[in-house]
């Protein structure tokens, strides 16, 4: 496999194996995320919301596949089956992920996926009726953020 289809394949490996420090490793130093929740997060922000849900997740499953990658850019589709905490609602959520490189690791990743579809597993009725809309996704984002804010602030955390 290719270096940066190699990058994507240990990224999601360790995904799968709840190794949140070699996905951090994977990064580098001026790495940006985004994706529908999360969004322009900086690499200290991006390694610790990982690390945020990893060691909060309590059955995580993530699948991946359709791995593709040249010398500056990738791609990869993948899958998470988990319970959403605030919930307790089963969700399956179906993501398509898009990367740039520098150096061998990770610069830019982009995850997308149909925020209305996560919504409606994850929040319910509420999801179904209004997971369309910006308040909702404004919601959504500000608990997302301020959940993140807060596991960065934590004694323990760098």
């Amino acid at each position: 496999m290719p270096g940066n289809e190699q990058c994507i394949h240990q990224f999601y490996a360790a995904f799968q194996n709840k190794d949140y420090v070699t996905m951090q490793e994977l990064y580098h130093p001026e790495a940006t995320f985004s994706d529908p929740v999360f969004q322009n997060l900086n690499s200290t922000e991006v390694k610790a919301m990982w690390e945020m849900l990893i060691t909060s997740a309590k059955d995580l499953e993530v699948t991946f596949s359709d791995i593709a990658a040249d010398q500056s850019k990738g791609t990869c589709r993948w899958d998470a089956v988990y319970t959403f905490s605030r919930t307790g609602r089963r969700v399956h959520n179906r993501i398509r992920a898009a990367f740039e490189f520098r150096d061998g690791r990770i610069v830019k990743h982009r995850d997308t996926f149909d925020f209305w579809s996560w919504s409606r597993q994850a929040l319910g009725a509420p999801g179904l009726f209004l997971g369309w809309t910006p308040v909702v996704k404004n919601e959504v984002r500000a608990t997302a953020r301020k959940a993140l804010d807060k596991f960065m602030r934590r004694a323990d955390h760098p």
